[in-house]
């Protein structure tokens, strides 16, 4: 990967210099997407902001997620795959207690539930019981295929489909706060992991049922989110070339 020009904290007052790296070798940039952006958005926004025609990401984040999006440009889109096996960081923030049908905060609280007899050590075992190889069924709504088609497209025309179960590895999952109902965990994955079904599974496994409340990247790979700059940081160089 050391052959493409790399777009970051550190980088992004030679803006133009990458630009034409990237534009000749391929180049990444590693953006600290915001919330309520998809993925596609990111993409097409720097598309437009670089005007170097292919552009790609290697790994989506939901929508309600934020940190760490790698995007390639030139050619460095067919290195895509490589990125996109690396192993993934995440910080989530779990909510007992409640369901959603997203399995994230997009929509509203479902099966709600008192969680005033849960202790502690109930939760602490899932440092353990969610180590390893598992299989994972992915959220109905999310970007999966079946048949060609997405699975949030059936499940927002209310379309019965079942999805197929998916063999993820967890590599580490650290609980670092209990604030109940919340719950802060630090999360190294495999790609194809969903955290929204981490946190669906341990209300199953609770009795009180879960959802992602919230959800940051921190890490692809050795690529950082605190190395991450935002799209609104290239917009603002590119207009002030001298800042």
């Amino acid at each position: 990967m050391s052959s493409f020009g790399i777009l970051d904290k550190f980088s992004i007052n030679n803006l133009d210099s990458w630009l034409q790296t990237s534009l000749a070798n391929g180049g990444i940039a590693l953006i600290d997407k915001e919330k309520s952006w998809t993925s596609f958005d990111a993409c097409a926004k720097l598309k437009g902001i670089t005007r170097i025609p292919k552009v790609g990401h290697a790994g989506t984040l939901d929508p309600l997620a934020t940190g760490l999006l790698i995007i390639c440009f030139g050619k460095a889109t067919k290195s895509i795959s490589i990125f996109q096996d690396y192993k993934k960081s995440y910080f989530a923030r779990i909510k007992l207690g409640a369901t959603t049908r997203t399995l994230d905060a997009e929509l509203e609280e479902e099966n709600i539930c008192d969680i005033s007899n849960l202790k502690e050590e109930e939760i602490y075992q899932f440092e353990k019981k969610y180590r390893g190889e598992m299989s994972q069924m992915p959220p109905i709504f999310s970007s999966k295929k079946i048949n060609g088609k997405r699975l949030y497209k059936y499940a927002r025309n209310n379309e019965e489909v079942q999805p197929k179960p998916s063999i993820i590895n967890i590599y580490d999952l650290s609980i670092k706060k209990i604030e109940l109902p919340f719950v802060d965990v630090e999360i190294e994955c495999s790609k194809g992991t969903y955290v929204r079904s981490i946190a669906r599974d341990i209300g199953i496994d609770l009795g009180v049922g879960a959802y992602l409340a919230d959800l940051r990247r921190t890490a692809i790979g050795e690529y950082k989110a605190d190395n991450a700059i935002k799209i609104s940081e290239i917009q603002e160089q590119i207009k002030n070339p001298n800042i």
